[in-house]
């Protein structure tokens, strides 16, 4: 562009600033403002939050301060909410949450316009200083603003409610969603789902989800999910392995596959493997070969030696081996061997 002389706006310095922050190329950014500069070409508010993030990225909060001075002096380019919103951000993350909530309450003052996402971050933002007035008063504002509230906006205000520990305001919240909603939005029930089984309500958990399927919202895999760590923590692998089958099973919302964590795959096969149970071991692996089309090394490894503890062979995990194509260790090998003697 600058070869062809044509006029230079922020537009392609922004692109790329964020190509920079996306590869893990912060450092260079203070160059492009530098040009930017030197050029005379005006940056806009997008630049400004480029610009304010790369400097929180290294710690920087005074040079963060002193980009919004900047933007106040230049007087060209006006602060809109978004920016507000951006700085308040770095405050919480540097936790300086009274310089966070004074910029909460500038991003405020520039949402004259109501807009939604405006709201939404406000709520999110006075959540992470933990400031549960704040959130409360508004969430007021954007149910007078959003008379017919969105779901993506009672599951924020949900999953705020649920991080400051106020299970009782989003029971609430809850009910005031379910008796007015038109569609049932399972993700809304997976956040209370969720504070139920952290504290220890399964109960109630398995209730909701229960409500949730006669509402016509079968458990999504995130549902699942949620049970699924439940068991682990309380050591209840049955129950686990049920989880992870029916999360398979479910798949994800955009069509993909679940896939459970390789952390959560070790763990079930280091109990089986600890208690001998071959049986559940093979079961396992089944279910994951529905997930992936390589189970891997890791897996088959821990089933060898899973045999081997058990005292049990198996004349054809050769041949399994081969064709699930698993490069196994040295170790492994050896292991083998003994699990497919006569």
């Amino acid at each position: 562009m600058k070869e062809l002389n044509l006029g230079l706006t922020a537009m392609p310095y922004n692109s790329l600033m964020t190509l920079y922050t996306k590869t893990g190329q912060p450092e260079r950014i203070p160059a492009i403002i530098q040009e930017m500069k030197s050029g005379d070409i005006m940056p806009d508010s997008y630049t400004y939050n480029v610009w304010m993030r790369t400097l929180a990225a290294v710690n920087d909060i005074s040079g963060v301060e002193r980009v919004i001075n900047e933007m106040k002096r230049d007087g060209r380019v006006a602060a809109d909410w978004t920016t507000y919103s951006n700085l308040a951000s770095i405050y919480v993350d540097a936790g300086q949450n009274v310089k966070a909530e004074n910029a909460l309450k500038e991003l405020e003052k520039r949402n004259a316009c109501k807009d939604l996402s405006a709201f939404q971050f406000l709520i999110t933002l006075y959540g992470r200083t933990g400031n549960l007035l704040e959130v409360y008063r508004v969430w007021r504002s954007l149910r007078l603003a959003f008379p017919k509230t969105a779901n993506i906006s009672y599951l924020n205000m949900i999953q705020v409610l649920v991080k400051l520990k106020d299970l009782q305001g989003a029971e609430k919240c809850f009910s005031d969603w379910l008796s007015t909603c038109s569609t049932y939005d399972i993700r809304i029930a997976n956040a209370l789902i969720g504070a139920y089984v952290n504290e220890g309500l399964l109960d109630k958990a398995i209730d909701l989800k229960a409500q949730s399927k006669k509402k016509g919202a079968k458990p999504n895999a995130k549902t699942w999910e949620i049970f699924l760590n439940y068991y682990l923590k309380e050591g209840d692998f049955k129950s686990a392995v049920d989880c992870v089958e029916k999360a398979i099973s479910t798949g994800r919302g955009d069509g993909s596959k679940w896939i459970p964590q390789t952390e959560i795959a070790q763990r079930l096969m280091g109990h089986f493997e600890q208690n001998k149970d071959v049986e559940s071991a093979e079961r396992f692996v089944e279910i994951l070969k529905k997930a992936v089309d390589e189970v891997g090394a890791d897996v088959f490894e821990s089933l060898i030696r899973t045999y081997v503890a058990a005292g049990k062979t198996n004349p054809i995990m050769r041949r399994r081996i081969k064709m699930e194509n698993v490069d196994l260790s040295a170790e492994g090998i050896k292991l083998l061997d003994a699990v497919c003697s006569d």
